[in-house]
């Protein structure tokens, strides 16, 4: 009964897009640091319902002088990516795929749009994240509207509520990749509740399935 409450939990959050204002410590940030050594360039993650087509989520990862996830009004959590005010840290290859993981499910696909930056760029919409704060609940399209439109080069991208506006919006960005991932995991999503608790056998199984997607 507990673990369908946490898992209910999780799936309305999702739903919401609720958040609360967090603040890891400096030596907690400072540890999680990590680039990734790739040319600079900033993902949309937009999580849309297989029912109805309805968006039910936004994020975005920003990959410049350090990767980092904007996740506004998001529930995604990892004890290794410390967070300040819905800005993660230490966003590896391997935290990307468990946010991914976190969000996809039989209800629930993960549209992902990369584009490229410049470096200047990068540090700009990061900026932007860190002014704009803890966003509040419902608020994670309008806040990465905001963080993104009047960044020069984003001149395509307009102020809206919507995840799913926000996704065309991104599409007409120069250079724009898409890519759709499905996951048929069940809705309690257990394997995913496993990887929160820190269970290093779910983090292998977790891992190990992603690379074998990666290579069909």
């Amino acid at each position: 009964m507990r673990r369908l409450l946490i898992c209910l939990g999780m799936l309305l959050g999702l739903v919401a897009c609720a958040a609360e204002p967090h603040w890891a410590p400096d030596d907690a940030v400072a540890k999680a640091h990590y680039v990734s050594g790739d040319p600079p360039s900033i993902t949309l993650y937009t999580v849309v319902s297989r029912e109805t087509g309805a968006g039910g989520h936004s994020g975005l990862m920003i990959d410049g002088p350090e990767r980092v996830l904007y996740d506004p009004a998001g529930t995604w959590y990892h004890p290794y990516a410390p967070e300040r005010n819905d800005l993660h840290f230490g966003i590896t290859e391997r935290m990307r795929k468990f946010y991914i993981d976190y969000h996809a499910r039989e209800r629930w696909d993960v549209i992902e749009q990369k584009v490229p930056v410049t470096m200047a760029q990068a540090q700009m919409i990061r900026a932007n994240a860190e002014k704009y704060g803890a966003a509040k609940k419902s608020y994670c399209a309008n806040a990465i509207s905001t963080v993104l439109k009047d960044v020069p080069g984003f001149e395509a991208i307009h102020h809206t509520w919507s995840p799913k506006k926000l996704s065309r919006y991104f599409a007409q960005l120069p250079g724009a990749t898409y890519r759709v991932y499905h996951d048929n995991d069940p809705e309690n999503n257990s394997g995913v509740l496993m990887i929160q608790q820190s269970d290093p056998r779910a983090a292998e199984i977790r891992e190990k399935a992603f690379e074998e997607q990666d290579g069909k």
